[in-house]
């Protein structure tokens, strides 16, 4: 009876006194998430800062909390060409493509994984889990692309190595099993086929792993930058973002090296200024995107962490 009278106590909203104890750990917990906040907030106000200083002052008084001396050299130096944002307008829609075709194949090969009347679904997981485990290595990779599928210096060399993993259809598949199989039972007897349950019925249920797995496409496309180096040559006009950034320090780290080779001092180059301006362009849209599906992200990794 005592126990029941607290559960009423607890359904009916009141309120629970909180021990000594449990303040000192919560205590604890919030000092302990504040500054580890704090940690990593610090280094990118300082990244920021710093693409925004004078490489003078960064080579001298090494890099700052606040500009000391307010320059827009660095952006200048990234942005002069223009190039840059044909970039930007190629990762956005290689990112924005990749993230729906590699949702729609994961989503219905994670549901199709987990239909109790498909029967080769243990075959088809051993071989997804497999391929986790095993990889045949980076040349027979290479000849694959270039000279069964000739991809080289195509944008589809790109975009297709992306659109799925093993470990994204394992985190979609273990998130469908939440769901219960009557819902399908259920559309069958209502006379909906297949395609029509798993839209009209699944995919709505499946927002939490979509935002979730979603992000993990949308990253793994816009930070792309190896596939680029393997198989986009110099034919390739328009480069990935982050390719393309990667290109704009190497050639800077160069031409600072072939100028100091001839015996003359060149400081017009903001070559430390560059690299933190690059990484405020490469990280800035997915900063202002993640609050928006922050909270899909959280309650889809830990029903995907769960169930097994």
């Amino acid at each position: 009876m005592a126990k029941n009278k607290n559960l009423d106590l607890a359904d009916s909203g009141a309120k629970v006194k909180i021990g000594t104890s449990d303040k000192i750990i919560r205590g604890f917990g919030y000092v302990f998430i504040t500054l580890y906040a704090i940690c990593c907030i610090v280094p990118f106000i300082i990244i920021i800062s710093s693409s925004f200083t004078q490489e003078q002052v960064i080579r001298s008084e090494g890099v700052q909390f606040w500009p000391k001396e307010f320059s827009l050299q660095a952006y200048q130096m990234v942005t002069k060409s223009g190039l840059i944002w044909k970039s930007y307008a190629l990762t956005i829609i290689m990112t924005l493509v990749g993230t729906v075709l590699g949702l729609s194949i994961i989503s219905m090969t994670g549901y199709a994984l987990q239909r109790k009347d498909f029967s080769f679904r243990n075959g088809i997981s051993f071989f997804i889990y497999f391929t986790s485990l095993f990889q045949a290595g980076l040349a027979p990779y290479y000849l694959l692309m270039t000279q069964t599928y000739h991809l080289r210096d195509s944008y589809l060399a790109v975009l297709l190595p992306l659109l799925m993993t093993p470990w994204l259809i394992i985190l979609m598949k273990n998130f469908v099993k939440s769901i219960p199989h009557e819902i399908t039972e259920s559309g069958k007897i209502d006379g909906a086929g297949d395609f029509r349950i798993f839209v009209s019925l699944i995919l709505p249920m499946l927002k939490p792993a979509l935002a979730t797995i979603g992000l993990f496409l949308a990253l793994g496309y816009w930070n792309e930058w190896y596939q680029s180096s393997l198989f986009l040559g110099p034919k390739v006009p328009v480069k990935p973002l982050q390719f393309m950034l990667y290109e704009v320090v190497n050639k800077m780290d160069q031409l600072r090296n072939s100028v100091a080779g001839q015996y003359v001092t060149l400081t017009d180059i903001p070559q430390e200024g560059v690299k933190m301006a690059n990484a405020v362009l490469a990280t800035g849209p997915i900063v202002l995107l993640y609050p928006f599906v922050q909270r899909y992200f959280i309650s889809g990794i830990t029903v995907g962490a769960v169930k097994g």
